[in-house]
């Protein structure tokens, strides 16, 4: 099989890396990548042939990610069942993720979108996807 078009990397300027490798980089790790490479101002997740770089260096401009703007909205993993993404939720609201769309949760995506909406303190949103999806909307149950 031919890698064009598979993703090859992202690029991640954050403002502050303590905070990204804390939120990001543990959800990262947690959905299978290693930590790679870190140099003072940034470091390399990989999965695969894939990686995701989280970087604070100088030529990142001062102020807060805002994924309304133009540019990146948000990174959506597949995440295994819906019963792995439940439990990794949960585990990312431990480890400072906020969930949005939180009146809509897990079908905020729809009634055939099994996933969690996450947000990180600067702004940063994660969609964790079910590869599967759960028995039915519940609205859809009789």
């Amino acid at each position: 099989m031919s890698e064009t078009g598979a993703l090859h990397h992202v690029e991640l300027w954050v403002a502050d890396l303590e905070t990204a490798t804390t939120s990001l980089g543990w959800l990262l790790e947690r959905l299978g990548y290693a930590r790679d490479d870190a140099w003072p101002t940034g470091g390399t997740w990989r999965r695969g042939g894939t990686y995701v770089v989280l970087e604070a260096g100088p030529d990142v401009v001062a102020g807060a990610h805002e994924r309304r703007r133009p540019g990146l909205n948000h990174l959506a993993f597949h995440a295994g069942t819906p019963a792995d993404v439940d439990a990794l939720t949960a585990e990312a609201l431990a480890h400072g993720w906020s969930l949005m769309f939180a009146d809509r949760h897990p079908w905020a995506g729809g009634p055939d979108h099994y996933a969690a909406y996450l947000e990180d303190a600067q702004g940063f949103e994660v969609e964790l996807v079910a590869s599967t999806p759960a028995t039915a909307h519940p609205e859809e149950t009789p």
